[in-house]
């Protein structure tokens, strides 16, 4: 299936209006972001984990990056609570489950073929930095190479500032509000920006709090 896979496009998703969709594993549903493919596919997705549900085990060949939004997400590597970031690189292996239950928002096959390096941060302790460029946004790097640079940030009341995409951008919001062009994105909203757009961001009155991914959709164009 392709599911808003026209990387030329600007796409928002509204955790609101995004239904849950049944996976081929009991007790775990999802909400489609994006997608390429059908069980095996290029995909951004959020999904929930049922308490005591499970993935078979399975080998990751194309990687697997996941933020865990609530509950505790489980596998071989430990428990992850929520604010959790996780990569598991190209051919790592591990079997998925959560004993209370977890919702997590997730990216498969979307890695550098060649990466093999694992990250585990835990988005609640990492100390952020103000950005110059960016008055009232301070940030932490979660990771970055040649193919993409990944953040959490921090946004004051108030803040605006335009997010240039040359290469495009990811924003999934984890706490409070932003808008974009006049719509007001929450919690679990999704923003995606094509390669050479741009978007223009203002914080709620609370602030907001952003996972943002700039420099890795210009390849999907491009190939």
């Amino acid at each position: 299936m392709e599911l808003n896979a026209d990387f030329t496009q600007e796409v928002i998703v509204t955790d609101a209006d995004n239904p849950w969709r049944a996976s081929p594993s009991a007790g775990v549903e999802r909400k489609m972001l994006d997608r390429i493919g059908d069980e095996v596919a290029r995909a951004t997705t959020i999904v929930r984990f049922a308490p005591g549900s499970a993935f078979a085990p399975h080998t990751h060949d194309g990687g697997e990056e996941y933020i865990v939004l609530e509950g505790v997400f489980q596998d071989e590597a430990g428990d992850f609570p929520v604010g959790t970031y996780v990569r598991n690189p190209p051919t790592s292996r591990h079997t998925p489950s959560s004993e209370p239950g977890a919702t997590i928002f997730v990216k498969l096959w979307q890695f550098d073929p060649e990466d093999r390096e694992h990250v585990r941060i835990d988005m609640n302790a990492v100390p952020l930095e103000g950005d110059p460029a960016r008055l009232g946004v301070s940030y932490a790097t979660l990771f970055e190479d040649t193919h993409e640079l990944v953040q959490v940030e921090a946004w004051q009341s108030g803040v605006s500032h335009v997010l240039a995409a040359p290469d495009g951008a990811e924003v999934l919001v984890l706490e409070g509000t932003v808008t974009n062009g006049g719509q007001s994105l929450g919690p679990r909203d999704w923003l995606r920006v094509p390669p050479g757009g741009s978007a223009d961001l203002t914080a709620g009155a609370d602030g907001a709090r952003l996972w943002t991914k700039t420099g890795h959709l210009r390849q999907m164009i491009d190939a």
